[in-house]
């Protein structure tokens, strides 16, 4: 049997710039080069610490540059992490890139804390070690030619060596166990042999100090601690000829706090300290003007930073910043010298200086496509009067009637005519007046009426060559007028046509607040403030009719989905690719679609379906719209091209805008992050973003509004910045998902051909996310499809239910978390025509909690409410029965759940519940059983933290449900974290053979094999043949298990070893395992996947060769026509192998 490393995500714990046109990262024992320029991209990978995780990368700077007789440039590398030290060396050129390890791994006695060239020799290294020690290391033989300590042996959490050009002239500078930092020289000998003192100790720190930095030029020292605190010290020139120690006395200039948990990195820089922590955060200080923050980088998600580096300064005198995140993934911001100081994402902002009359209440853009620069802003006050923002001057437009005095309605909207875009402006009033102008002739306008009472809201919507005008009215009616401009005799011309009104239903809040035109169904749907989405169908004779006078009568909505989106009401609806998006101010995002109707009395209609509901991040309950990302943002792999014209109602990625708080901010989903924040004062008050017409996010912004009376824009009209320096998440070279440990893994399925396939899995994390995932094999890549926020708690289990290989790939997920919820989804994922991208929609089925259960019991407050939110442990499939789909759950309140979850009704029923073991059920699994007749039957295997195995048998159906197991055996001394189990069928005597395994806490593997005997509905009869274990089969609680064929078991455990197990009717016999990069490993996916030039006498027995191998990533094997199994474990990151058998 051989391993392979298909891909790996995991903690980036190292970054290092390559002369600022390179960057290196370390995760887990790969080593990554990006090139930075002209577009940075992956350039290739190296595994060079086999199980030892990466911590630093050291460049040679002697050697770096330097070019071979091919041309190539040679740069030497120390990598270090762990107890191991390899030499590597990277080969640059204008075509491709390589490394080459040069000597075998060095592994040391200690762990390695930091190591530097030393000058005067290229293969001499400067290590310090965890026990405040510090060494000299042949890198080309692996000896250590010198060894020192220093007196006070206590262990280290960092350290930093300053080398100069000799060993004799390095200072160690060591942050103690003890919250100290100490200095010391290796060549002084004190008290003992090679024992040296400490010359100097800095105290202040009430934490432990994870990372130091020294600047040289300035003589300071930084230092970042577990106290959530950055120091700045006076240390004055350290090392050098004879080792100077500086300053006899350093003091402690700054102490910086700005973060909110601990802080790993610190870097200086000449004027600027640079630190990143456990908040996600990178913290830019300007020291200059006396330490305060000059600007905030965010980007990675939960977790924190756990790796930072800084480039010099570039001919643009500005400055590289990379960090590595817990998430995995690695963002790369600049931050430029003489740049203003800006706090997170928030734009610079500019009063317009509004002098008019009135006060301004409305604020509208015109001339939107011309670009930023020549943008006009309209305006609306309060005495009626509109004005124009030109040139940096404020223009009078129009001058109303005192009926549009003290009530500001106002929208306008871009109309195609045959000499180019002209604007429309529309202006409301409280007595149903409205007047409708072009901009450039705003005194020969229309006056239009919408009845006797205030107009309370006025929507433009486009449709082909002319534009519609909605006007909400008193009593529900929505009057529309459909409009366009005409040329003639050079002058511009406005024509309008009335439209059949639409009738709302009655409620108290009754009025429209968005609107969209479906241009093949002549359809609207529509959002009004009480939270419904509704469905009207345009007549072909409605307007017409309604103009002659023949058709009186409003449209009333074929379909209603009342309240969606709570009392706030709904705030905008648009159709992008087949498919409708919807936001609110209830903090969601629906995706919905208008399909035909289903009731056998509607034959022939439309009615409007909700597929899933999207959250924005939390407290960011006012939502005011959506906008599509460009390719450009999204990356040419997740371009959505679509596959046929099936396929062209595919969800498309999108970033939400709203309010969060007093800010407006534009707001990933997927990424979890902000792409653009403005603090204008939060919501109820006007705005504009530009751009914004064509429905997509280009990647920046700016924003137009009203604040306290002033029209304020996020950027000055007068000046355009450069965009690409000013992306506030950074730039992504590397996309992270889960911040947090992933909790349990699922394997969807496969999409595209064998050898370029793409495997699609769902993770679950301790972030409350679920995670649609697709990993290529073959290079290691990694795309996140979809992020699914429902759950309030972390995601503990989930089950997959696919009937077979279809394309495209279409899986019901159900995902179980803590708060006693389940959420059920339609996964829909498929390749484009061109393969250059994967489409992801996601369609939510169903959801259950059990405290909302709870409170619709009658007579509750007779019954004793035992533990309202327990948590989902595990779950499986019992079977299908009648188009719904039953799983088994196990709940930490000492029950066992079985639901029925119908796809059609989108419902999830509580159908049975057990509270049997009466201890917190960890496991559960099922089988299903068929008789020589047909007869089928399920059984279902259980058990708790008392360490039995509890067999059921689930009748059909559930009306005579057990309450009692038909067979208990004790298999481990503490909890059963999992079961897997296997069949064999013989139907000659109606009897199988099951073979269950188990894992626990007490680290132990078990086997059980039960002979079940059944006769149509005769009692089962069920019979222990044999049962064997390993009592250490892992060092620590065994926390997954999963058979990857009848008879070999993979496990796994937090002492992140994956260990395969040939389990015989006799025997439990261990046939390989390999040490994961996967830290608090928790959950297993395994599946076996064929070689398309296997052969049944090809194949190989897994016992029959247990080599295990390490090659680097993405390697392909020698070796063809093997079976192929896949074993993807997860934890802190994920790790997927690829199996020969």
């Amino acid at each position: 049997m051989e391993i392979q490393i298909a891909a790996l995500v995991a903690p980036v714990t190292a970054v290092e710039f390559l002369r600022s046109t390179f960057l290196l990262t370390g995760e887990g024992p790969v080593l990554t080069v990006y090139a930075l320029r002209p577009r940075p991209k992956t350039c290739t990978t190296l595994s060079v610490l086999q199980h030892y995780r990466i911590h630093g990368i050291r460049p040679q700077s002697s050697r770096t540059g330097e070019t071979s007789g091919c041309g190539q440039s040679l740069n030497d590398l120390a990598v270090f992490g762990g107890k191991a030290v390899q030499h590597v060396r990277l080969h640059l050129d204008d075509e491709e890139q390589q490394f080459e390890m040069l000597s075998p791994l060095i592994e040391l006695d200690d762990w390695v804390l930091d190591a530097r060239w030393l000058p005067d020799n290229r293969l001499l290294l400067c290590v310090a070690v965890a026990h405040n020690g510090a060494l000299l290391l042949d890198v080309t033989t692996g000896s250590v030619t010198a060894r020192h300590s220093c007196e006070e042996g206590c262990l280290l959490y960092s350290a930093l060596l300053i080398v100069h050009r000799f060993w004799p002239d390095t200072i160690v500078i060591g942050g103690t166990v003890f919250n100290q930092l100490v200095l010391w020289k290796p060549e002084e000998n004190g008290g003992d042999q090679h024992k040296a003192p400490v010359a100097r100790r800095l105290l202040g720190h009430r934490g432990v100090i994870f990372s130091i930095s020294y600047l040289q030029e300035e003589g300071l020292l930084a230092s970042a601690s577990d106290d959530r605190s950055v120091r700045v010290w006076a240390v004055g020139a350290l090392g050098g000829p004879g080792g100077e120690f500086g300053d006899l006395n350093p003091t402690c200039l700054r102490v910086l706090y700005g973060h909110q948990a601990r802080v790993f990195s610190v870097h200086l820089s000449p004027g600027k300290a640079f630190s990143a922590g456990e908040d996600g955060a990178c913290i830019v200080w300007d020291l200059a003007e006396g330490g305060t923050v000059f600007r905030t980088l965010k980007g990675h998600r939960a977790g924190g930073i756990r790796a930072l580096a800084v480039s010099t300064a570039t001919c643009n005198n500005s400055n590289w910043v990379a960090s590595g995140g817990a998430d995995g993934g690695v963002r790369l911001w600049q931050v430029a010298e003489g740049q203003e100081k800006k706090e997170e994402t928030s734009e610079k902002l500019s009063d317009l200086t509004f002098s008019g009359l009135g006060t301004p209440k409305v604020v509208c853009l015109t001339g939107e496509r011309k670009g930023w620069r020549n943008c006009e802003f309209v305006v609306c006050t309060d005495s009626g009067v509109v004005y124009i923002h030109r040139a940096g001057e404020w223009e009078m437009l129009w001058q109303g009637s005192p009926d549009f005095q003290s009530y500001c309605l106002m929208t306008t909207v871009s109309v195609k005519c045959s000499t180019g875009d002209v604007d429309l402006c529309a202006v409301g009033s409280l007595s149903g007046a409205i007047w409708v102008f072009l901009v450039s002739q705003p005194h020969s306008g229309i006056l239009l009426s919408a009845g006797t009472g205030k107009t309370h809201s006025l929507i433009w919507q486009r449709g082909g060559t002319r534009v519609h005008l909605l006007a909400s009215g008193a009593e529900g009616l929505v009057y529309r007028w459909s409009f366009g401009v005409t040329v003639n005799d050079g002058s511009l011309h406005l024509n309008t046509l009335s439209l059949r009104p639409f009738l709302l239903p009655p409620c108290a809040k009754r009025w429209l607040t968005a609107a969209v035109l479906l241009q093949p169904q002549s359809s609207w749907v529509c959002g009004d403030r009480r939270g419904s989405l509704l469905l009207f169908e345009e007549g072909v004779d409605s307007a017409e009719g309604y103009m002659e006078g023949k058709q009186t009568q409003p449209l009333k909505p074929l379909s209603v989905l009342f309240g969606v989106h709570g009392k706030a009401g709904v705030t905008s609806v648009c159709e992008y690719q087949g498919l409708l998006y919807s936001t609110g101010r209830d903090g969601c995002v629906r995706v919905f679609r208008v399909r035909p109707s289903l009731r056998a009395d509607s034959e022939g209609r439309w009615e409007l379906e909700v597929l899933r509901v999207q959250r924005a991040c939390k407290g960011m309950e006012w939502l005011e719209t959506v906008l599509f990302l460009s390719p450009e943002e999204v990356g040419s792999n997740d371009e959505v091209v679509p596959e046929d014209d099936t396929n062209n109602s595919r969800e498309t990625r999108f970033v939400i805008v709203g309010f969060h708080a007093a800010h407006f901010v534009v707001w990933d989903p997927v990424r979890q992050e902000r792409l653009m924040s403005v603090p204008c004062g939060g919501g109820h008050r006007s705005w504009s973003l530009w751009p914004f017409e064509t429905g997509v996010w280009p990647g920046y912004g700016a924003l137009v509004f009203i604040k306290q009376g002033s029209v304020m824009a996020s950027r000055p009209p007068v000046e355009m910045l450069n965009w690409a320096e000013e992306k506030p998440g950074g730039l992504g070279l590397r996309e992270g998902i889960h911040g947090r440990g992933i909790g349990c893994v699922c394997r969807l399925g496969r999409v595209g051909a064998e050898e370029g396939h793409w495997e699609v899995i769902a993770t679950g994390g301790e972030d409350t996310s679920v995670a649609i995932l697709a990993v290529h094999p073959k290079s290691g890549a990694l795309k996140v499809l979809s992020v699914i926020t429902d759950h309030i708690s972390s995601v503990r289990t989930m089950v997959a239910v696919k009937k077979k290989e279809n394309q495209p790939l279409s899986v019901l997920l159900v995902s179980a978390s803590g708060r006693a919820q389940i959420h059920c989804y339609r996964i829909l994922v498929c390749l484009d025509a061109l393969r250059v991208g994967l489409t992801c929609q996601v369609i939510q089925v169903g959801r259950h909690r059990l405290d909302e259960l709870w409170e619709r019991r009658r007579n509750r407050h007779k019954m004793v409410k035992m533990d309202p939110e327990p948590r989902y442990m595990s779950i499986a499939v019992v079977g299908e029965k009648d188009g719904c789909v039953l799983v088994a759950l196990a709940c930490s309140d000492g029950a066992i759940r079985l639901f029925s979850i119908c796809e059609a009704q989108r419902k999830v029923h509580l159908l049975w519940e057990t509270f049997h073991h009466q201890r917190c059920v960890l496991s559960v699994a099922t089988c299903s059983l068929e008789d020589g007749q047909g007869n089928r039957c399920a059984l279902m295997f259980s058990a708790a933290t008392d360490g039995k195995l509890s067999v059921w048998r689930l009748p059909s159906p559930m009306t005579d449900a057990p309450t009692t197991p038909c067979f208990e055996v004790p298999t481990h001394q503490s909890g059963v974290n999992e079961i897997s189990l296997w069949m064999e069928d013989s139907r000659k005597d109606d009897s199988c053979l099951l073979t269950v395994a188990s894992g626990g806490d007490d680290g132990q593997l078990t086997v059980v094999r039960i002979r079940v005997l059944y006769f149509g509905d005769s009692p089962f009869q069920l019979h222990l043949l044999g049962q064997s274990s390993v009592p250490l089969a892992h060092a620590s609680p065994l926390t997954a298990l999963k058979i990857l064929k009848p008879g070999l078991v993979v496990t796994t455990s937090s002492d992140q070893r994956v260990c395969f197990w040939k389990v015989s009717s006799t025997r439990i016999g261990h046939v390989g395992a390999l040490c994961s990069h996967v830290a608090d490993a928790a959950g297993l996916a395994v599946w076996q996947g064929e070689d398309p030039n296997e052969t049944d006498t090809q194949a190989r027995d897994a016992e029959g060769d247990s080599q295990i191998r390490h090659p680097e990533l993405g390697h392909q094997s020698s070796e063809e026509g093997l079976a192929r199994g896949w074993v993807l474990v997860c934890g802190q990151g994920f790790q997927l192998l690829r199996v020969l058998l």
